[in-house]
């Protein structure tokens, strides 16, 4: 039985229902092109399947991040972020499973919060202390 929530942007995505770039499919995921990358090939990786966070199911969630690692290593990148959020505080902004596979270059500026621009950020916010 495949689960699905109707009011669900990304179970639309997947059922051809909303539109999407899709780059790439397999029986229990796809890849699709987010409407905001933060650098040229960013892509979301996500299951067919709703599962709203990667606690929610972790079985789905192991099985999303081999297909993002395996996208990541057919794109032949030598450096990336594959992440993902749980919760509003951690940045979730859509109730379906999907990881991020952000390609990286030395100096491209994308901060992330453990990072020496992010510091350096804080401090000019009086945030470090």
């Amino acid at each position: 039985m495949r689960r699905t929530d109707p009011t669900c942007v990304f179970c639309r995505i997947v059922a051809g229902e909303a539109p999407a770039t899709i780059v790439r499919e397999w029986p229990d995921a796809l890849a699709i092109v987010p409407l905001n990358p933060v650098v040229p090939g960013h892509l979301l990786v996500l299951p067919r399947v709703h599962v709203t966070d990667f606690v929610d199911d972790p079985a789905v969630s192991g099985l999303t991040a081999q297909r993002a690692a395996e996208l990541a290593r057919d794109m032949g990148l030598s450096a990336a972020n594959e992440m993902t959020s749980k919760g509003a505080a951690a940045t979730q902004t859509v109730w379906h499973l999907h990881r991020h596979l952000v390609p990286r270059a030395a100096g491209d500026g994308l901060p992330l919060p453990w990072t020496p621009q992010q510091e350096a950020a804080r401090a000019a916010q009086g945030g470090l202390r």
